[in-house]
């Protein structure tokens, strides 16, 4: 795995938005081969990266955001190391109030939640993600596909898992 933390100045959070109005956005991106071990890899980046954003930047990140941003980092590299051939790329930021964990594989093809089966073993990693996020897009690439998850960084005062009002 390669990268680092990067914080660009140029792309600040819109005023009045997130727990830091005009804040840079503050990112940290990598390139994964692959390899066996690439999943645990990733989850400890992430614990990493949300680690150094509390210590050098002062920026509160719940334990819960901790948690889910390691389980959304787990289940989204998984696939795309099973479905995907060649690299993955993973970018984390964080923008105002929410940490985002960004997946770019190269197969085209969008992931689709499969319906509720209690006989089914596994391939739930998708119905965990979107139940767990605050927001989550698919877009198509020229190459490929790029998944964004946006994970909210503090509890829901009201006890709701993913940071926002239950529907």
């Amino acid at each position: 795995m390669n990268g680092g933390i990067r914080v660009d100045p140029a792309e600040a959070v819109p005023e009045g938005e997130g727990l830091l109005p005009d804040a840079p956005l503050i990112q940290d991106t990598v390139a994964l081969d692959g390899d066996g071990t690439v999943i645990a890899e990733a989850r400890h980046r992430a614990a990493g990266f949300l680690t150094r954003v509390q210590a050098e930047h002062g920026i509160p990140v719940s334990a819960r955001a901790m948690d889910l941003t390691q389980l959304v980092v787990s289940e989204l590299v998984t696939n795309a190391c099973k479905y995907a051939p060649g690299p993955v790329l993973m970018e984390l930021r964080v923008s105002g109030d929410a940490v985002e964990v960004v997946v770019w594989d190269s197969d085209p093809v969008l992931p689709v939640a499969r319906a509720a089966d209690a006989g089914r073993v596994g391939q739930h990693g998708l119905e965990i993600v979107m139940a767990v996020a605050q927001g989550f897009e698919v877009q198509r690439e020229p190459v490929g596909k790029r998944i964004t998850v946006r994970i909210a960084l503090l509890d829901d005062p009201g006890g709701d898992i993913a940071g926002r009002n239950p529907l």
